[in-house]
């Protein structure tokens, strides 16, 4: 995280109408904290961080988005779409603020050989994904199967799962994910 970071959580929180105090109370963070923050005297770790934005509530790319606020835009074009990831796996999310939204739309890459980590990932919801072009190793739980372009998935996502291109090309796909996990 940058310097930016305590200015940043200063103006969302202004912006929602919270005092430091209603932060502090709302996300279990000491107040003292959260005023440290603002003021840059100290820079938070992500975990620190995400458990202050709960408080709001917003997720961590909500917070990092370039034009922050809470509005009910309908139309995005392609070069306004929140980039999340670079690299190996990249994630275009549409809408840049999915505060009170119950789904996240992303239209995802995968380089060759690239992957969503060693670890699986678990969380609340459902997603689902339907495969544009490459080949994409999909497991889910103990289920593990090498999908390509128009094969689809769809699972509830507090069963463990890892997406791998194992393919010789990038692998493209459109997802979406309820309620937003990033």
């Amino acid at each position: 995280m940058d310097s930016e970071t305590g200015a940043r959580l200063k103006e969302i929180r202004s912006k929602t109408g919270l005092s430091q105090r209603q932060l502090a109370r709302a996300s279990g963070v000491a107040n003292a904290t959260i005023s440290q923050i603002e003021s840059g005297a100290i820079n938070p770790t992500v975990g620190m961080l995400k458990k202050v934005l709960g408080g709001i509530p917003i997720s961590l790319s909500d917070f990092f988005a370039d034009d922050f606020s809470f509005s009910d835009q309908v139309f995005f074009s392609a070069d306004k779409l929140l980039q999340l990831g670079e690299g190996g796996v990249s994630y275009l999310q549409v809408g840049n603020h999915l505060h009170n939204r119950s789904i996240q739309m992303m239209r995802e890459c995968y380089q060759p050989g690239s992957h969503t980590g060693k670890h699986a990932i678990q969380h609340e919801g459902e997603e689902c994904g339907i495969i544009l072009s490459g080949a994409l190793e999909v497991q889910v739980g103990d289920e593990k199967k090498i999908l390509k372009a128009g094969d689809a998935y769809y699972f509830k996502s507090t069963v463990p799962h890892h997406f791998k291109n194992v393919g010789r090309d990038q692998c493209e796909l459109i997802t979406a994910c309820s309620p937003p996990s990033f």
